[in-house]
């Protein structure tokens, strides 16, 4: 009876799927199912042959594998690799390339033999390409193939890098890269304007040849990828589906990845379900934006046709079902985000009192703040709260070279004007000009370059947040240690940042905390921000009676807003509010129009940030409530 309800869960599923907690028990299991590969393989006095893969998706098995290694002696003596793919042209120590990713996080760490290691080159003249492709292919076939293949999956569903396109029975070729893929991989070259147009990569029939296929994701980047992969017709559009064919193939998935997956996305179309209270305002907001009805409009026939009979005899009548998730969308919005002095708030989201609230808004990066909730950021001062904003990081990564010497320029001009001695900065400017003119994708700034990219991107915090209404003494700059590294990777967060949140924390002793719960950013400053903030938090209320009533506010809008059967709080703005909102970002002066990291949205942050707060309101209205300019949308944070 078990395995009948994992059909019907799973009807829509076109390959066997495994759905772990996160990414590191996936990561363990998948490491543990290769080392039992290995070791079968020593056992039987066999080679095991491996396909790898690079990117982020298997430094969680890598990491395991060489733990594995050191402390339960595990052997790759027997192993032989080949790797997907590599960039092109790519010179084998460069940074970026994949000999130097495999390196660092496997083969350097382990006793495998590295004449046993195949990575494709990147160095080889062009028409030398399809000569070394055919040998490549040659000598997978010679060991009788690859025992087992690990994937990941990009964006545009490319395995290996094979994009969209790409046949079936394709083997190891030069390709060019999709636009969406070079985007991706911009943080690791400094720009996409660095990043290669061009790759080897094994082929689609190549990687079907092996016995075993294990594709992987994490992180709900990849879950609409993971869906159309998954659930979607086989198409040269998603090279992915292509594995639908594969008798031999797996995909291994954390939560985040599979929530797109019609058994947790809609699980009321394959299943009975226990009906909570957010699964419930999930399915009717779901049933009313398919049918493009207001929620007070859905009929029992439009639940027993759509999957939702459950509901409707569990909880029904239908209109009272209608009637209470109507009511519970009406009690997100308010235009008093810091709570209604002298209110009834039993229904609001916010409390009544105290009537002025300590609040403190973290922003990651200098911007965050404006261009997620500028709005809310100044309904909040407008309304006598005490705000306070703390920009946790420098941002220093993300300004433009020649931004640097135009500020330098007008530096020297100024002091030349007061009649200083301009000979020093003079020679810093020299310094920088020369350094910029040799200066190698992704190439660690100097330390003065990176005083001034901070001072430039703190200047325009700084004007932002005045014209939002604050004071001085009330802008914050945490500059925290796990960023100021000069590079796009970061270094883990450490005890530092934790001790000086919690300062601040302390200082302020908020009754509202705002952080940043959008962790779509390119770079994952977010989540790290965000960790720390509730790190801090967490040991504060070990000690300290404050925090107890200290709410938390998680906003979004730079990447990705969330959905609307989430939001806790919506925040209307008006017509004026939306033009205040869009002259505080314009304050960011070094972000406008094109930024230096700008994922895959190209559209500037304003237009990205006026565009998802209109979209959140005309969401709100389409489902029969008031209809308002824009929304910032916000969900509480519980402990």
């Amino acid at each position: 009876m078990a395995r009948l309800n994992l059909l019907e869960e799973t009807r829509y599923e076109k390959l066997p799927v495994t759905v772990y907690p996160d990414q590191k028990v996936a990561s363990i299991a998948v490491a543990r199912r290769i080392a039992n590969l290995i070791i079968s393989k020593q056992k039987a006095g066999e080679k095991a042959v491996l396909g790898l893969a690079t990117g982020v998706t298997p430094i969680g098995v890598y990491a395991e594998l060489v733990r594995l290694h050191k402390e339960e002696g595990l052997s790759f003596h027997n192993v032989i690799t080949f790797n997907l793919d590599e960039y092109y042209p790519m010179k084998p120590k460069a940074p970026q390339s994949y000999v130097t990713f495999m390196n660092e996080n496997l083969f350097n760490h382990i006793d495998i033999d590295k004449s046993k290691v195949h990575i494709p080159d990147g160095t080889l003249a062009k028409d030398a390409v399809a000569g070394f492709c055919l040998e490549y292919e040659k000598k997978i076939s010679a060991l009788g193939g690859l025992d087992l293949q690990i994937l990941g999956i990009g964006r545009t569903g490319h395995i290996g890098f094979n994009e969209p396109g790409s046949a079936p029975n394709s083997g190891t070729r030069l390709v060019t890269l999709d636009d969406l893929t070079r985007n991706d991989a911009s943080r690791d070259f400094g720009g996409k304007q660095n990043v290669p147009t061009k790759a080897i990569t094994m082929g689609i029939g190549t990687i079907f040849k092996a016995r075993e296929i294990i594709l992987m994701a994490w992180s709900g980047k990849k879950a609409p990828i993971i869906k159309k992969a998954v659930e979607g017709e086989i198409s040269g559009d998603v090279p992915a589906t292509y594995l639908q064919l594969s008798q031999h193939v797996e995909f291994i998935l954390d939560q985040d990845a599979a929530s797109d997956l019609t058994r947790f996305g809609t699980p009321w179309l394959v299943k009975d379900c226990v009906w909570d209270n957010m699964l419930k305002k999930k399915a009717v907001i779901w049933l009313a934006e398919l049918l493009n009805k207001p929620v007070l409009k859905l009929t029992e026939e439009d639940y027993n046709n759509h999957g939702m009979a459950q509901l409707a005899v569990e909880q029904g009548p239908v209109y009272n079902i209608n009637i209470d998730i109507f009511n519970q969308m009406q009690h997100t919005i308010t235009g008093w985000p810091g709570g209604k002095p002298d209110a009834d708030d039993s229904q609001r989201p916010e409390r009544a009192l105290p009537a002025k609230k300590r609040s403190i808004i973290f922003s990651p990066h200098p911007d965050d703040d404006v261009i997620s909730m500028g709005g809310t950021f100044i309904r909040l001062v407008d309304q006598g709260h005490d705000v306070h904003v703390a920009y946790q990081t420098s941002g220093n990564t993300a300004v433009w070279d020649d931004d640097v010497l135009r500020y330098m320029e007008f530096a020297i001009d100024f002091n030349q004007s007061i009649g200083d001695d301009n000979t020093h900065l003079q020679k810093l400017y020299e310094d920088m000009r020369a350094f910029f003119a040799t200066k190698q994708p992704n190439q660690i700034d100097t330390i003065e370059i990176r005083d001034v990219k901070g001072f430039i991107r703190k200047s325009e915090a700084i004007s932002g947040a005045r014209y939002a209404g604050l004071d001085d003494d009330h802008i914050h700059f945490q500059a925290l240690p796990f960023y100021e590294t000069g590079k796009t990777k970061k270094n883990s967060v450490g005890e530092e940042d934790i001790l000086l949140t919690m300062e601040l924390l302390q200082k302020v002793k908020p009754q509202q905390v705002f952080v940043a719960g959008d962790f779509a950013d390119p770079h994952g400053t977010h989540l790290v921000c965000f960790n720390i903030v509730i790190a801090a938090l967490r040991r504060l209320r070990e000690t300290e009676d404050w925090v107890k009533d200290c709410w938390v506010w998680m906003y979004r809008g730079a990447w990705k807003e969330f959905e609307t059967y989430e939001i806790e709080m919506a925040v209307p703005l008006s017509p004026q509010e939306v033009l205040r909102k869009r002259n505080a970002i314009f304050k960011h002066q070094s972000q406008k129009d094109r930024a230096v990291f700008p994922g895959d949205d190209a559209r500037e942050f304003w237009v990205r940030a006026e565009d998802r707060n209109r979209e959140t309101a005309q969401c709100y209205d389409r489902l029969g409530l008031a209809e308002y300019q824009a929304m910032e949308a916000f969900v509480r944070y519980h402990f």
